[in-house]
């Protein structure tokens, strides 16, 4: 059974940085596009960055463009959200999930993804 377990979060000031990271267990990650997500209180999760299964296509939110990179390390099984010049408005719960046959086009969609993590706290205190 696929696992993710996300790590990373935390309380950071504005403008600070943090990198999370997303390992994945029973599975080997080369076979999934990764997605990160994030969720804050009273609103819908929100697609934040996605990599495709060799790396080789990343997109991003307009929101996070030029602030966040998504990376991934196949051979350690982990994907990182790398987060600079953090805003209040980022403050949320941070989700990777797994897609193993969703179209590129689609991985900015919750419903393209099969497995997910259990989140991990982002707080931006300004």
């Amino acid at each position: 059974q696929v696992q993710l377990v996300e790590s990373g979060g935390g309380l950071v000031q504005t403008g600070g940085s943090l990198r999370l990271s997303c390992a994945l267990s029973g599975g080997t990650l080369s076979t999934y596009a990764i997605g990160w997500f994030r969720q804050a209180p009273g609103k819908e999760r929100s697609f934040v960055a996605s990599i495709s299964w060799t790396g080789g296509n990343t997109v991003l939110a307009d929101s996070v463009k030029g602030r966040f990179t998504i990376s991934r390390d196949n051979a350690k099984n982990t994907v990182y959200l790398q987060m600079n010049n953090l805003a209040p408005e980022d403050t949320a719960v941070y989700y990777c999930a797994a897609a193993n046959f969703a179209p590129a086009l689609r991985l900015y969609q919750v419903s393209s993804y099969d497995y997910w993590g259990q989140g991990t706290q982002v707080t931006v205190s300004s």
